[in-house]
């Protein structure tokens, strides 16, 4: 079963030292369970100089995060839990839980 949230989607963290931010889904890693969000888990790395970055230094990123630790946000911006439907077409399609309309 693949994760319950996608690129592109917006989140909200349950858990961790950024409890509560919201932000966009970057990059989704299924087969390790994380994802990477938009302003959360900010490292900093230290960068050798190269061609694409001549100057190089300590850049601050987004380092993954577990998937269980966020939940999707729904159209009305509210936490919606997340399940799968096979639609008419034979398609699985997200719902909420709770409304049972598609994410």
């Amino acid at each position: 079963m693949g994760l319950k949230v996608k690129k592109g989607d917006r989140v909200v963290v349950l858990s961790g030292k950024d409890n509560g931010k919201t932000g966009l889904v970057i990059k989704a890693f299924p087969t390790e369970g994380k994802i990477l969000v938009e302003g959360v888990n900010q490292i900093k790395k230290h960068v050798r100089p190269s061609p694409q970055d001549p100057k190089g230094g300590i850049k601050t990123m987004e380092a993954p995060i577990d998937a269980s630790n966020v939940i999707l946000l729904g159209k009305d911006g509210k936490p919606v839990r997340v399940g799968w439907k096979t639609s008419e077409s034979g398609k699985r399609v997200r719902v909420s839980k709770a409304s049972g309309e598609s994410v």
